[in-house]
């Protein structure tokens, strides 16, 4: 690791927000949820990232419409990034219409080298608490990536034949997509540029949001749930999905009493892994 990029080990920022109700009410007609969550309700799992975003300038993003390098997040030069994963542990509820604060700090950068080349690897760290009290504590994985070389092909996921208990299909429109790179003021291209997702990240089409077939699963594990909520939720991208094609939330409960889950895509591969567990 560079000295440069051993300095932002340990950098934290604090951003205050009020869970305000429309972004939840608005966010329910994405997800066609027949009601949504009222003012004093708890916040589902996984609506926390609407909030807390940085609302950078347009003058003030990169080419492919993240915020531009350098600020809070170190400054790497590779030109993909993404985010991975997540570990999150749910405390308390966050309700709607509550005011809140997220502290954000940085706990490693590290570089690693794979079949495609160099990556580095920044783990973040949220907390968010409201009225004093912790609510819920996730790590972050940030991946960044060098652009493969013009005409090299993709990698051939492999298909995923794991027993499903339960599931459901999810149908990708264009809508979706919008509306949620939106209520989370995410500018990143592939989701919603389809020239750019194709010409500059060599996608075949339009990419669906990581922390939107997260938000989903962690929905499905709570229909599971008979009333309880969700104490922990873990989740790791695999193969992305596109607009478009159907795929499959699926999930199982373990001997253990946690859940196992997954997003299948199209062609039967493993898009998503999750495991969720309960308070």
């Amino acid at each position: 690791m560079t000295d440069s990029y051993e300095s932002w080990v340990g950098r934290h920022e604090v951003r205050e927000e009020l869970i305000a109700p429309g972004p939840v009410q608005a966010m329910a007609a994405a997800l066609d949820w027949e009601q949504a969550p009222q003012e004093g309700q708890a916040l589902p799992p996984g609506w926390q990232w609407m909030y807390f975003n940085p609302k950078v300038r347009r003058s003030g993003l990169g080419p492919d419409g993240h915020p531009a390098r350098g600020g809070f997040l170190p400054p790497i030069a590779l030109p993909r990034r993404m985010w991975a994963g997540s570990r999150i542990r749910y405390l308390a509820d966050l309700q709607v219409g509550a005011r809140a604060a997220r502290t954000s700090r940085i706990l490693k950068v590290e570089n690693k080298v794979g079949k495609r080349g160099s990556l580095w690897f920044v783990t973040v760290e949220h907390s968010i608490d409201s009225d004093g009290q912790l609510c819920s504590v996730e790590e972050q994985d940030i991946v960044y990536r060098d652009a493969p070389p013009p005409g090299a092909p993709a990698a051939r996921p492999e298909p995923y034949d794991a027993p499903a208990a339960w599931g459901q299909d999810v149908q990708p429109d264009t809508t979706l997509l919008f509306r949620y790179s939106a209520l989370t003021f995410n500018g990143h291209r592939i989701h919603y540029d389809q020239a750019y997702a194709r010409n500059e990240e060599g996608y075949p089409d339009l990419v669906v949001h990581g922390p939107l077939t997260a938000t989903l699963l962690q929905q499905l594990a709570i229909a599971q749930g008979d009333g309880r909520a969700l104490a922990g939720f873990d989740f790791r991208g695999v193969s992305p999905l596109f607009v478009g094609r159907t795929f499959r939330i699926e999930g199982r409960q373990e001997s253990d009493g946690t859940l196992a889950l997954w997003a299948r895509g199209p062609d039967g591969e493993l898009a998503m892994s999750a495991t969720a567990t309960w308070r």
